[in-house]
């Protein structure tokens, strides 16, 4: 993997594969991770930002507070992801936590690396520029493991 250390505003981000707004809707289609229940994920969700690139939450169809969106085309954080393994995408920390980001069609996805379970945030293009510091904190409350970006 490859290891860079960025700051949160100098990460260009963006994303949103299978996780979409509806057109004509203020609800955000959203499905909840496969490890949402765990203690982690309550302990990351009480620590969402509350904006997002300056865009306030919106509700998600996922009725989940490990869910979360903001904006339009929605940001969104999912808890519960299982943790990347070795990959050759791009492995970065940002306010010391590793993240993994893969570009996609539309913008990026982001999870958190060495963490488990792992959150995952995707940002549309139309955020390019802002990074994932605002999920420091959420990312914070799950610990670290051994694997580290390097």
């Amino acid at each position: 993997m490859h290891r860079r250390r960025l700051t949160g505003g100098l990460l260009a981000l963006a994303a949103a594969t299978g996780l979409t707004a509806c057109n004509g809707s203020d609800t955000v289609g959203a499905s909840t991770a496969a490890q949402a229940a765990s203690p982690a994920c309550t302990r990351a969700a009480a620590n969402w930002p509350k904006t997002v690139a300056q865009q306030k939450t919106r509700q998600t169809s996922a009725k989940s507070n490990t869910v979360r969106a903001w904006g339009d085309p929605a940001i969104i954080a999912r808890c519960g992801v299982s943790s990347p393994g070795p990959t050759t995408d791009e492995c970065f920390d940002v306010d010391g936590i590793d993240w993994v980001g893969h570009q996609l069609s539309d913008g990026f996805r982001f999870v958190t690396y060495g963490r488990s379970p792992a959150i995952e945030v995707l940002i549309p293009k139309k955020y390019e520029g802002w990074g994932v510091a605002a999920f420091t904190a959420a990312a914070r409350t799950i610990p670290q493991s051994t694997h580290r970006c390097s």
